[in-house]
Parts: C-alpha cells; sequence; structure tokens
C-alpha cells in the first residue's frame, strides 16, 4: 500500500531554532519551512520534520542516519564543523570513532544538540 508514497522522518526538538541552526548549518539540509510546531528540511528528496516538544524521550538508539560514500571525508568535515562523534564501550571503532561492521560497512554515531543520536554509514 505504501511502496509509491513518500518517507517523512521525524525527530524532536525542544528548542526549535537550535536544531535549524545544527540541521541547516552544520548537516548542510535545505531548510523549507518553520512553524511553532516543526522545523523542514529537505534531506535529499526526503522530509525531515524536527517536531517541537516540551521534554524529549531518550531512545538510546539512532533515530537518524545517512549513507555517505565517504566516511572519513564525512566525519572529518562534520568534526570540522564541531560535531563529536560518539563512543561506545566494548565497540572497537578508529581514532575517528567509526566502527568497522563484520560485513565491512563503517558506522559512526554523533548527537544532535538534543541528544538525538545520529548516524553515518558507509556501505560496501
Amino acid at each position: 500500500m505504501l511502496r509509491s508514497s513518500s518517507l517523512i522522518a521525524f525527530v524532536s526538538a525542544t528548542d526549535l531554532d537550535r536544531a535549524r541552526r545544527f540541521y541547516e548549518e552544520i548537516l548542510g539540509l535545505r531548510f523549507i519551512e518553520q512553524s511553532q510546531f516543526a522545523c523542514v528540511f529537505d534531506a535529499n528528496g526526503t522530509m525531515l520534520r524536527v517536531t517541537a516538544t516540551d521534554r524529549l524521550a531518550d531512545l538510546g538508539n539512532t533515530v537518524l542516519g545517512w549513507s555517505v560514500k565517504d566516511i572519513c571525508q564525512s566525519v572529518e568535515l562534520l568534526t570540522a564543523k564541531g560535531v563529536t562523534f560518539n563512543r561506545y564501550d566494548g565497540m572497537d571503532q578508529d581514532e575517528s570513532g567509526v566502527w568497522t561492521t563484520p560485513s565491512g560497512d563503517k558506522v559512526a554515531w554523533f548527537s544532535d544538540p538534543e541528544g538525538n543520536n545520529l548516524s553515518l554509514t558507509q556501505f560496501v
């Protein structure tokens, strides 16, 4: 039924102005509009709605991720913009915070200003 429908991604924020700056200026997503309820971005053809909330639930898991061609370059560019990549106990991450999966894919995690867990993945 939904095969031909476009996906809309959602992430929550307590401060829409701060979220807008991060998603637009740091991640480089194209800003569409902002209301009291949400900031809307074009994430390479997928609508991302950063929705206003009074408090965030600590999900702990990744809520948004991007498939990238060169994870080392992506990590380097985001690090230069002030993004800190997360490190996890028990995961063999390299000096940049990149973990290589058993199949050879590479993953790195970082948080937005609200603490939402985001990721980059380079598939082999």
